[in-house]
């Protein structure tokens, strides 16, 4: 059975995107002018139909638009009140902003254990600290317990995309971009992981930022959500208010989360 959502209590803000534009190869403008604010503790839906905008908002945050030849021509994106232009994505990662990318990107020929390990190198913690880690990560992730010692390659779709999760937990973020999680998983696996998602949020305060076509899954577990459409914020608002309007599906959507 799910838990409602509460709604969120007024918080400290932790990320802040005002005004952004994206050009990529110089001449495509993918964002046009985008804002969004998450505060600490919340978890905030980027809602959108493929191509809308939605993956280059979240690299943009992260620093990785660097890496598709694109970068942020005009706006602010600052975290915990610090401007982040120009701080490489390495830094970016060890301030506390984790990026879990579409498609559920593992190392194939590594262990589900030695994954996750090489999360928590980032940190350079100690060999006791790091044990204490992977023990959280299993607590969250029982699933991953029983295949610590598989190739990360041989598990299942879900399992991979928990293990993409777990091993950006391990850099013990303040706020996670978790983009399509629920992308090719059968239905039970996609409520399975937004369940480790809310419990995550709600028990240990991480704030999440998630970009997803599956608008009732989004919605269920969401404080609040933007809706992007052709790179732009189309629609705001919290997931009761969304959740009413009866284009949110047809038009800003094609349908997609229906």
């Amino acid at each position: 059975m799910n838990t409602p959502v509460q709604p969120a209590t007024a918080r400290a803000e932790v990320l802040a995107v005002q005004d952004i534009e994206v050009i990529y190869d110089g001449s495509i403008l993918a964002l046009h002018g985008v804002s969004l604010h998450v505060e600490a503790g919340a978890i905030v839906a980027l809602l959108g139909a493929n191509g809308a905008g939605k993956s280059t908002t979240l690299k943009a945050i992260s620093g990785l638009i660097h890496a598709d030849r694109a970068r942020l021509s005009r706006g602010h994106i600052r975290f915990h009140g610090e401007d982040t232009a120009g701080v490489p994505p390495n830094r970016l990662a060890r301030r506390g902003i984790a990026h879990v990318l579409e498609g559920r990107h593992v190392f194939a020929h590594l262990s589900v254990e030695d994954n996750l390990r090489s999360g928590g190198f980032l940190r350079g913690p100690g060999r006791r600290e790091l044990e204490r880690d992977l023990e959280r990560m299993y607590a969250w992730f029982p699933r991953l317990k029983t295949k610590r010692k598989v190739q990360a390659g041989l598990t299942s779709g879900g399992e991979q995309q928990m293990l993409a999760i777990g091993r950006a937990l391990m850099t013990r973020p303040k706020l996670m971009l978790l983009d399509e999680p629920s992308m090719g998983l059968a239905p039970i696996i996609v409520q399975e992981i937004f369940d480790i998602v809310a419990r995550l949020n709600a028990e240990a305060g991480i704030g999440f930022l998630l970009a997803e076509q599956n608008i009732n899954v989004a919605l269920r577990h969401a404080h609040y959500a933007y809706v992007l459409e052709n790179g732009r914020v189309a629609d705001e608002g919290t997931p009761d208010s969304l959740a009413a309007r009866e284009n949110i599906h047809s038009f800003y959507l094609g349908g997609t989360g229906a």
